[in-house]
């Protein structure tokens, strides 16, 4: 069988999304190994994936789709009024205030406004693996800008920050609670600390295989500094990201950033929970709280990546990147190609999954094909 041969099934009327699937490997040299699952009101209607070695139950590092859960992790304890938003970090987590921070809110902490990306030293693999760990290091570290006075993407780390205030406002980790709320009751195949026993299943992340053009590109482009630092290219011991999530350790604690395993069924069975009625289950988030959860939190350019009006409650502003979006619409990408989201508005649910790292990281192009295929079948 062809690494281009899609297999899997699409639901009536959602025909295009599988020839735009097609198209989009019909053209690709080196094959992403890929999976594409997506769900409306509540039920799959897309399930397709290609490659080698992927099947539909495979799993495989999901970098900041990780973030995902995160984030609907301090959503749902926000709803239930164990957090508050306006409070100050400080008030849960005291050893933060150092620096500068104490006045720094959740809602801030959330949308990136702490200004600790990193520490100077740079966080090692070991520290970075550990959210705890990471947090104790980034509590005592002095921020890159004034806290609240502008925003950049923590992306790494903010996992680390958010989940030690969760943990000491509830005594239980992100991870602790995703697993019990989440993900073992609607049994996800999307994993905040990947069992021993399903290590079998998960693939590693492949690197990415650039052009002789894209890696001159690449070998040009220097990074801005904050960039560099943020994503872990600084510092004594500069982090391999592919070699990060390929490590059993990262990915049996989960750390809540960027160490999360999952596929495309899990993930997107995981968003359609949030937003929808499930298996006779009421959506996990309320209309209200979707109303503070697709807000745009802060204006401006995110002094990290330089993108405009970047976030909403810590997930990302997909609709402004993908206009087919209902305004109602959040996720997150991850950094070998995948995205992750949940369009209210219409019921939907996506997730794909990449193996393969795609130039030049980030969301990969094709999601834009796919995702004018989704919401285009969707309307129709």
């Amino acid at each position: 069988m062809s690494d281009h041969t899609v297999e899997g099934t699409v639901a009536e009327g959602f025909e295009p999304v599988r020839e735009e699937f097609e198209a989009f490997l019909a053209g690709e040299e080196h094959p992403p190994e890929a999976q594409l699952a997506v769900h409306r009101d509540g039920e799959r209607v897309v399930d397709l994936w290609a490659g080698a070695e992927t099947t539909a139950d495979s799993l495989a590092p999901v970098y900041s789709i990780t973030k995902g859960a995160a984030h609907f992790v301090v959503a749902l304890l926000v709803q239930e009024g164990v957090l508050d938003l306006d409070g100050r970090v400080a008030e849960h987590w005291p050893e933060f205030a150092a620096h500068g921070k104490g006045d720094l809110t959740l809602r801030q902490l959330v949308t990136h406004q702490a200004g600790v990306v990193n520490i100077d030293a740079g966080l090692t693999v070991a520290e970075l693996a550990d959210d705890r760990v990471a947090a104790a290091l980034l509590a005592e570290q002095k921020p890159a800008w004034e806290p609240g006075g502008g925003y950049g993407y923590h992306a790494f780390v903010i996992g680390a920050l958010t989940g030690e205030v969760v943990r000491r406002a509830t005594g239980r980790t992100i991870q602790q609670i995703f697993e019990e709320r989440v993900r073992a009751p609607y049994r996800l195949d999307f994993f905040l600390g990947l069992p021993a026993g399903a290590e079998g299943r998960c693939l590693p992340i492949l690197p990415m295989l650039p052009t002789p053009a894209q890696q001159a590109e690449l070998a040009a482009a220097a990074p801005p500094e904050l960039l560099a630092h943020s994503f872990l290219m600084t510092g004594d011991q500069p982090v391999d990201l592919v070699d990060f999530v390929n490590t059993r350790h990262v990915r049996a604690l989960g750390q809540a950033s960027a160490g999360g395993v999952g596929n495309a069924r899990g993930i997107a069975a995981f968003y359609s929970a949030v937003v929808s009625a499930s298996g006779g289950r009421p959506p996990l988030l309320s209309p209200a709280t979707l109303d503070e959860v697709t807000r745009l939190q802060v204006t401006g350019t995110d002094l990290v990546t330089g993108e405009p009006d970047h976030f909403l409650l810590g997930f990302e502003n997909l609709p402004l990147v993908h206009p087919s979006l209902s305004p109602r619409s959040f996720g997150h990408s991850g950094a070998a190609g995948s995205l992750a989201l949940a369009d209210a508005g219409r019921g939907l649910s996506y997730a794909y999954v990449r193996r393969r790292f795609a130039y030049p990281g980030g969301a990969a192009p094709e999601n834009a094909r796919l995702i004018e295929a989704v919401t285009a079948s969707a309307d129709r």
